[in-house]
């Protein structure tokens, strides 16, 4: 008999380095919030793989920068926490921008947080760059750490994902699979509707509300004909956002209630009856609630 192995696996980096892109590539589903916009990962989100006798565990983290607010406190921290919890780390760097400030910090604290964890190199985005530079760059970065693995993707298209899938299967410890063979996340469906309807926000609105606002599914209701009710809450930090987010007679939400809807049904096979509110909480980043529904712990934000 075939001996089973299962682990989880961090994938960490800058904002916008292509984790999200990743772990829906190896997931072969959508499970993590992929934008154009950075920091748009805020839980820690697991997407689970499966390769051969082997379920791997994919960690997304928030992505790693300089945190000013209580919130990104929060997600930096997170973002670490997934990284010391895991039996793989891949630190993602994007080929076209190199080993910039914000990447060399990451590799100083890997220092500190990886302790005997393996990390693998994964430059993403080989496309964009030639292969000279990906050469010369590969080689500065296993100059200043020591890295068990290095491999050349683009998550986008596909490319060196097979190979970084194959060894990631024989890298996680031998052992009994962590959940079924057919789930794909560990996140509750309501969180993962919540996350479909913000990413349609983030990507309609682009910089008129950068951060400010967030998405909770308040009610879910199992329908007999099979199909489900959600019932979400668009909460704003400022009464000039709610406008903004429901657009010129509610054209803006009622776009983004329709996307969300499609992508939540095609998620789940079956039909989805999506119903959006906006209201305005002005102090929902200074709220523990808020925080829970995202994943987060609250407390990771005090300076």
């Amino acid at each position: 008999m075939t001996q089973t192995r299962a682990g989880f696996v961090a994938l960490i980096g800058e904002p916008n380095a292509g984790k999200s892109t990743l772990l829906n590539r190896m997931v072969g589903a959508k499970v993590s919030i992929v934008t154009h916009k950075v920091q748009t990962t805020r839980a820690r989100i697991r997407g689970i793989a499966m390769a051969g006798a082997s379920q791997i565990v994919f960690v997304d983290t928030p992505g790693i920068f300089r945190p000013r607010r209580r919130l990104d406190r929060s997600m930096v921290k997170a973002a670490w926490g997934g990284a010391a919890d895991a039996d793989v780390i891949l630190l993602l760097i994007e080929a076209h921008r190199g080993l910039t400030d914000g990447a060399q910090a990451i590799i100083d604290n890997l220092r500190d947080h990886a302790g005997q964890t393996p990390v693998a190199l994964v430059i993403n985005k080989i496309d964009r760059v030639k292969s000279e530079a990906l050469l010369a760059l590969s080689q500065q970065l296993n100059a200043g750490f020591d890295f068990t693995r290095t491999f050349m993707i683009s998550a986008e298209k596909g490319y060196g994902c097979d190979d970084l899938l194959e060894w990631l299967a024989q890298e996680v410890p031998e052992g009994p699979w962590l959940y079924p063979e057919d789930q794909v996340a560990d996140l509750p469906m309501r969180m993962i509707a919540a996350e479909i309807t913000r990413e349609k926000l983030t990507l309609r609105l682009h910089e008129e509300i950068p951060y400010q606002l967030t998405v909770e599914t308040e009610k879910w209701e199992e329908r007999k004909d099979g199909s489900a009710r959600v019932d979400q809450i668009v909460y704003v930090a400022r009464p000039g956002h709610k406008g903004i987010v429901l657009g010129k007679g509610g054209e803006t939400i009622k776009a983004v209630g329709q996307a969300a809807r499609a992508e939540l049904a095609e998620f789940m096979g079956r039909p989805v009856h999506l119903f959006l509110q906006v209201k305005v909480r002005e102090n929902w980043l200074d709220e523990a609630e808020r925080y829970n529904e995202m994943g987060l712990d609250f407390r990771d934000g005090d300076a």
